[in-house]
Order: structure tokens, then sequence, then C-alpha cells
């Protein structure tokens, strides 16, 4: 008998939406299978039509819900004559009805299953109500011994039978209360640093005009900018830096880009911001 799974807690369902009331409905299915083997299978006189059935079985002991295997030797009408038809039987039932799948297969001689066919859906049984296949497997192709299908003219069936059980809701309450994680806005931040001038410690003056910025963040992105602040140089003493080879707008750009990671204006300006780039030692910006 199959073990039911675990619901999931409502936190783990989705990482999407959340709402303030929940339902997790588990469908119950009853798995378990059954082995029936025919003795002398090969004497089987049994004409059209007429029917082998098996003993009855069930998911367990306490389970009032009671199967059989039906078994056509010779098929079941003219349409399967040269076929044996096989049928899941359900032969008494609590309920008024049930719905459920199933698998046949064959044992070969090396105890291997084969020839396995089963239902597309969850049929829907009562009492008395059987589902399988007249056209289970040919007769030829089974009595051949090349085949191996009758080891010591035993014909051993193999039937897997899910069953759908009542269905069990578990509902409950969100707590919308709990603490949510806002979206990641550093890259805004910092770009709105670099915009506004705040809390700047150094300057640059690029072809007369000057630019405001921060000696950690670009010591931190730009190994160029970490020597030159980190030694005694002129720059860092003076915490001013000149720069007459770069377009304002051009060291504009790759500073914004410094501090975000990000250049919208790069098909304006690609050419100069690479050559920016490279004198600074901004690696990413040179692949972008």
């Amino acid at each position: 008998m199959s073990r039911e799974p675990t619901p999931p807690l409502p936190g783990d369902m989705s990482t999407g939406p959340v709402a303030e009331s929940w339902c997790y409905t588990q469908v119950k299915v009853v798995k378990f299978s059954y082995m029936w083997t025919i003795n002398n299978f090969s004497f089987c006189r049994e004409e059209m039509g007429e029917v082998l059935k098996s003993s009855t079985f069930s998911s367990g002991p306490s389970d009032k819900m009671k199967w059989c295997l039906r078994v056509n030797p010779k098929g079941l009408d003219d349409e399967s004559k040269d076929y044996l038809s096989l049928y899941l039987l359900l032969v008494s039932c609590p309920k008024s009805e049930v719905r459920a799948k199933f698998k046949f297969s064959l044992l070969n001689a090396k105890r291997e299953e084969t020839k396995a066919m089963e239902s597309q859906r969850a049929y829907r049984f009562v009492q008395g109500k059987d589902w399988g296949f007249k056209k289970f497997i040919r007769r030829d192709f089974l009595l051949d011994e090349a085949n191996g299908l009758l080891p010591d003219d035993k014909l051993t069936l193999f039937c897997e039978v899910s069953v759908v059980q009542d269905s069990v809701n578990i509902s409950g309450h969100t707590n919308t209360n709990t603490l949510k994680v806002p979206e990641c806005r550093l890259a805004e931040d910092l770009g709105n640093l670099w915009e506004n001038t705040r809390f700047t410690d150094c300057s640059f003056f690029v072809r007369g005009q000057e630019f405001k910025a921060h000696k950690s963040v670009l010591a931190a992105r730009s190994p160029v900018f970490n020597a030159m602040f980190e030694h005694e140089m002129e720059e860092s003493k003076k915490n001013q830096v000149e720069i007459n080879d770069l377009d304002p707008d051009v060291f504009k750009e790759m500073m914004r880009f410094i501090y975000t990671g990000r250049a919208p204006n790069l098909d304006k300006m690609a050419d100069n911001l690479l050559a920016a780039a490279d004198k600074d030692s901004i690696e990413r910006a040179k692949t972008i």
C-alpha cells in the first residue's frame, strides 16, 4: 500500500503571490499489486468467450473492496478470438462506485515484466463491472516457446492497481504580516549617491568641468583608482585629480558605470567609453 505524501507548508507552495486564505487538496490513491499464475496453460480448452477467474484480492486485510482478474484464453468475441483477453473485475465494494487505474504485464522465464498494457485514465468501476483489454496478447505469440512467456507451461500475470480514495482538504490562513524582503536597490542607491554628490571626498577636473566622487567606491571598483588613493601620490594628498584626455560626457558615463554597473548611453559613445575603461582597468565595462 502506498504512503500518503506530506502536504507542503503554505509558504512552500510558491514564491509568487501570497493569499490570505489557502487550501491544499490531497487526492488519496491506494496502490497494490497481484500476481496470478495459471499452470498447464496450454491445456486450457475453454472456447471463445469462456472465462477463467483468479481468487479475490484487495489492498490489505481490512479493505472490504475485493477484486479479481478475468481471463478469456481464446478471446472474448470473433474480433479477439486470436488473442488472450484480460480484465480487472470489481467483485464487491462498500461504495456505490470507485475509480481506479490498472496495469497488466506478463512475467517471462527470467521473471521480468513484459508485454505491459495500462489504462490511460482512472476508470469508473461499480460492483460486477470490469475493465481491461480484449486484445491483450496474440495467442500464437504467447504459445511460441521461443518467446519464453510460458516457462514450464505456466502463464504468470502481474497486475498493479491504483484506487482513488476520498480526497482530503487542508486549509488555513496566511500571516500577511510576515516580513517581506524588499527588492534590492543597491545600484539605484549608489547611482543616486553619485548624482547627488552627497558625502563626496574627492574631485575630478575633466577639461575644466568638476565631478565629485567617493574614494572608497572608486577604489573598490577600479585597480587604477585604488592604487592612486592608496599610495602617497599627489592626487591622494590633494583629493583632486585632473584629466585632460577624456571628454566630460564620456567620463560621466564611465563614473555612472562604476557606481551602478550600467551604461545606458553605451551605443552613443562605445569607442570612447571602451578607451576610458581600459585606461582605468574597469574590466566588465570592456565586455559590454
